[in-house]
């Protein structure tokens, strides 16, 4: 849905996002890819925290509120904080 809506505003699917944050195309996809494998690790552990509960006990929380941090930094020094939501990354 995302993806109609971006095409019927006539704009350009790659660079329209990462420009309004005052990010190149490579940068944003750079710190995005990060914050993706991150989430994939904290998600494995969070399956095997299912199965064994002992271990992994704070890693998932730890690593959202760490995330959490990382993104805010982003925004502060960014061209254009003002442009910025609460959950771009």
């Amino acid at each position: 849905m995302a993806v109609e809506q971006h095409k019927s505003k006539g704009g350009n699917l790659f660079t329209d996002h990462p420009r309004s944050l005052g990010m190149t195309w490579a940068q944003h996809g750079a710190g995005a890819a990060k914050i993706g494998f991150e989430l994939l690790a904290v998600g494995g552990a969070c399956l095997i925290h299912a199965i064994v509960p002992g271990w992994f006990t704070e890693t998932a929380g730890r690593k959202i509120v760490d995330l959490s941090e990382h993104i805010k930094k982003r925004r502060i020094g960014a061209k254009n904080p003002e442009q910025w939501s609460d959950y771009d990354i």
